[in-house]
């Protein structure tokens, strides 16, 4: 389904948003079969409750801490930040440091803590890089839950460790065969599941995407990274950063570090997506560089899309990141003209993960490194001030890339 939303701008009203129709501006909503709708609900009326229960949030909070580990460290990278431009000042938020190797713990502890709560005991997920899956499997461990993760074909083959990881933690990898064999498909399948279990089943999304209220909850649950930045940015530079900037594929580690940021107008929000080998269609996943609004995985959101509404195939060097789609908050971020966003090549990727690894001794994720390959080549263009301090979101650890990036620098690697 494609449609056409008129571009305007419109001041970011944060923490309005979404609506009682779970709507932020004109995208997110609830596009599902009806059986879904009485879940969705349900979904939504154990949330709110949740967030009303000190004992819950208690458990929450402590978990953060002396499990995944949080505060994560905010960083000055300042090797890397003189490869970037003259005196520019780097920070990375080192999500790379909690439990599992990335943010997708956050919102995964949360939202198993909340099926617990529900009493729900099977919980499936979906996962691309496999991270998502990996810190599921880890939540559900802990907690004493059934895992089933779905990942497609593609993903299990470029992120075999992870899907070790998973099996070792207990968990079901489900491969997926259809389709393009990535995250879009292991959706896919994770959705008809969850219509046909529904009484005994928590679907517990990886990204601020799908129906309301997932893309709220998701929000909420990662928005811990931006508010432990805000607070240690002040701390160290003794202001807000001027910028804040983070990768994008479904959104939630960009969403996590903006959603506390996006109420103060200096601060500028730079979302970087995969521009995969070139912005040819086919070949990228840069949704909201390149795409239109229409409605998957029962969102209304940007998409990468053709004129009849059929789903583009997408490419991109990084798992993580291979996904037609877009959270519906970040579309409207983009049309209020809150936040930017861009692209990275897999080129320049690489570039920024070696340029990393090699002036601070921190191995990135494909996915951030994005990010980083966006600013070395924004800096050498001389487009940024000597003064400038930027937060990065460095959401996730290199380990799981390895094999991958060996690859694509023609390195043989000894298995």
């Amino acid at each position: 389904m494609q449609m056409q939303t008129q571009h305007k701008t419109i001041a970011y009203e944060h923490h309005h948003y979404p609506d009682e129709r779970g709507r932020f501006g004109n995208f997110g909503g609830k596009f599902v079969p009806e059986s879904l709708m009485t879940p969705l609900a349900e979904l939504e009326a154990a949330y709110l409750d949740s967030l009303k229960d000190e004992a819950f949030q208690e458990q929450l909070r402590q978990l953060l801490h002396h499990y995944v580990g949080r505060a994560t460290p905010l960083y000055y990278a300042p090797r890397f930040s003189a490869m970037v431009a003259p005196g520019v000042k780097i920070y990375l938020k080192r999500e790379d440091l909690a439990h599992t190797g990335a943010h997708k713990i956050n919102n995964a502890l949360g939202q198993a803590l909340l099926a617990k709560r529900m009493g729900k005991k099977r919980i499936i997920a979906e996962t691309g890089a496999g991270q998502h899956g990996v810190a599921s499997a880890t939540a559900c461990a802990m907690l004493g839950l059934e895992c089933i993760v779905y990942m497609g074909e593609v993903d299990i083959e470029r992120q075999s460790l992870n899907v070790f990881r998973m099996k070792l933690l207990g968990a079901e990898v489900r491969a997926v065969s259809s389709g393009s064999r990535t995250l879009k498909d292991a959706i896919n399948e994770a959705i008809r599941d969850w219509v046909t279990n529904v009484e005994t089943t928590f679907y517990l999304i990886g990204s601020a995407i799908g129906p309301h209220p997932y893309p709220r909850i998701v929000r909420d649950y990662q928005a811990v990274i931006g508010q432990e930045a805000r607070q240690q940015i002040i701390e160290q530079e003794g202001r807000l950063p001027d910028i804040v900037m983070a990768c994008v594929g479904g959104g939630s580690n960009a969403i996590g570090i903006f959603y506390p940021f996006a109420d103060a107008p200096s601060v500028q929000l730079i979302g970087v997506e995969a521009g995969g080998v070139s912005l040819q269609p086919g070949q990228h996943a840069a949704t909201l560089v390149a795409g239109t609004p229409g409605v998957l995985h029962g969102t209304l959101t940007y998409l990468l899309q053709n004129e009849d509404g059929q789903i583009l195939d997408t490419q991109s060097i990084s798992a993580g990141l291979d996904y037609p789609g877009v959270g519906p908050e970040h579309s409207y971020l983009k049309e209020t003209g809150r936040a930017t966003y861009v692209s990275a090549s897999d080129t320049m990727t690489l570039h920024g993960l070696q340029a990393l690894s090699q002036s601070e001794g921190i191995i990135p994720a494909l996915e951030p490194a994005h990010a980083l390959g966006y600013l070395l080549e924004i800096g050498a263009q001389g487009k940024l001030a000597a003064g400038t301090v930027i937060i990065l979101n460095l959401s996730g650890r290199g380990d799981k890339d390895v094999l991958t990036v060996a690859k694509a620098l023609n390195v043989q690697v000894q298995a």
